[in-house]
């Protein structure tokens, strides 16, 4: 498929990650509503992802404004704040699907709170999937007793196998996937070192790509093409 490098260097793991946690584990399927619990890098590839899919409903959960903001942006149908508490956003995903729960809850975030509330959740028979890696803090507490008592699957995800790339490839090549949309800032690669160093201090909300590898070079991204045109 015919696909830029700016492209193909935006999907990097997390749309590719994302990718498998909705079609391949999830089993995402046209008409269900799919909720997304956490809108970092993964979480927002997981939105674009699925608000590709036929007639799919993506609800987003996140604790920060930017970030469901820019989730409405790339197709989300409803955002939640998870800054309101657990309670305020497991009330609201019953109340935005009629009182049964997300056919499908993708926790992206690793915290303990959203891979409990991505099974909270989920409706009697729905999925679960665990994609984001937990990186330290307390474990989940996991109300056994609800998945065994409403028949919720949970299933863990990671990473895309390389012989499934041509069809990420092919939704990208036939424009229906836009990773590009989810570049932040075009940085030189001296700039780029800076970008990683900052992390420490916290992490931006979308991609910085390195379009400019030599100082003062004349090489150009995609933005500074696209704004020279108009």
């Amino acid at each position: 498929p015919k696909v830029s490098f700016v492209q193909a260097a935006a999907l990097g793991c997390r749309t590719t990650t994302a990718y498998r946690a909705l079609m391949q584990q999830g089993r995402l399927t046209s008409n269900e509503t799919v909720a997304i619990f956490g809108c970092g890098g993964l979480g927002l590839s997981a939105v674009m992802i699925a608000a590709i899919a036929d007639n799919v409903r993506v609800l987003a959960v996140d604790n920060r404004e930017a970030a469901c903001a820019k989730a409405l942006e790339i197709g989300a149908w409803h955002t939640i704040d998870a800054n309101l508490g657990d309670d305020h956003v497991r009330a609201k995903v019953l109340e935005l699907t009629g009182g049964v729960g997300a056919d499908l809850c993708i926790d992206c975030a690793g915290f303990a709170s959203t891979s409990e509330n991505a099974v909270w959740c989920a409706r009697r028979g729905g999925r679960m999937v665990q994609a984001g890696l937990p990186l330290g803090g307390r474990e989940p507490l996991v109300p056994m007793a609800r998945v065994a008592n409403r028949e919720i699957e949970i299933i863990g995800s990671h990473g895309l196998a390389a012989t499934d790339m041509p069809a990420v490839l092919s939704l990208v090549a036939a424009g229906k996937l836009q990773p590009e949309k989810l570049i932040q800032q075009e940085v030189t690669l001296e700039d780029g070192v800076k970008a990683i160093e900052a992390m420490d201090e916290g992490s931006p909300l979308g991609i910085t790509m390195v379009t400019k590898f030599k100082a003062g070079a004349d090489q150009e991204g995609p933005k500074q093409k696209r704004a020279k045109q108009q």
